[in-house]
C-alpha cells in the first residue's frame, strides 16, 4: 500500500505530466490537522486545469482516495482551484493568482517534497 507522500508525489508528477509548470509539493502535515499535502501547479488556461483535473480524477480511482465536494460552483475563468482529496490538496492557480496569494511563502514553515 503506498504512503499518502508517495501518492503526493505521484500527483505532482502526473501534474508535471499533465504541461502543468513551476509544480511544487510542500509537506505541511506538521502545520495544521485537516490536511499532510498541497500540491501547488501553475496552469496556462481553465481548459488546461479541466485537463488536469480528469487526470487527477483518472489517478485517484486506483488509490483509495476521493475528491471532497465543497458544494462551491466555480465561476468561469476562475484563477484558483482547489482540489481537495483529503490528505492532499491539488491547488490549480493561473500565474497571476499565484503569485498574489504566493503559497509557498504562506506555507514556508512546511518541507518542499523533492519531485526528482
Amino acid at each position: 500500500m503506498k504512503t499518502t507522500e508517495e501518492k503526493a508525489i505521484e500527483i505532482a508528477r502526473l501534474m508535471i505530466d499533465g504541461k502543468g509548470s513551476n509544480v511544487v509539493l510542500l509537506d505541511i502535515s506538521e502545520l495544521n490537522s485537516w490536511t499532510d499535502y498541497f500540491v501547488i501547479v501553475t496552469v496556462s488556461s481553465s481548459v488546461h486545469w479541466q485537463g488536469l483535473y480528469k487526470q487527477i480524477k483518472e489517478y485517484i480511482k486506483d488509490n483509495d482516495l476521493e475528491i471532497h465536494v465543497t458544494n462551491r460552483k466555480r465561476p468561469d475563468g476562475d484563477d484558483w482551484n482547489l482540489v481537495d482529496l483529503g490528505p492532499v490538496v491539488v491547488h490549480l492557480m493561473s500565474d497571476s493568482a499565484r503569485q498574489f496569494y504566493d503559497l509557498e511563502k504562506l506555507w514556508q514553515a512546511g518541507r518542499t517534497v523533492s519531485l526528482d
